[in-house]
């Protein structure tokens, strides 16, 4: 995905994960500076139409 213009790198798919699951992928570079880890806890809520990732505390 490295080779995507700017404006549709951040464009991602949802993707089913089993029967009750879905899943989206995140882009590397805002992983990484967020510092987050894999299998780090992490809290979804949702604000009106929008989703917010956080940190778990």
């Amino acid at each position: 995905m490295a080779n995507l213009p700017s404006d549709k790198r951040n464009i991602r798919k949802l993707t089913k994960v089993g029967g009750k699951s879905y899943a989206i992928t995140l882009p590397i570079e805002i992983v990484r500076e967020l510092g987050w880890r894999e299998h780090q806890k992490l809290v979804i809520e949702k604000k009106g139409a929008q989703l917010v990732v956080k940190d778990w505390d």
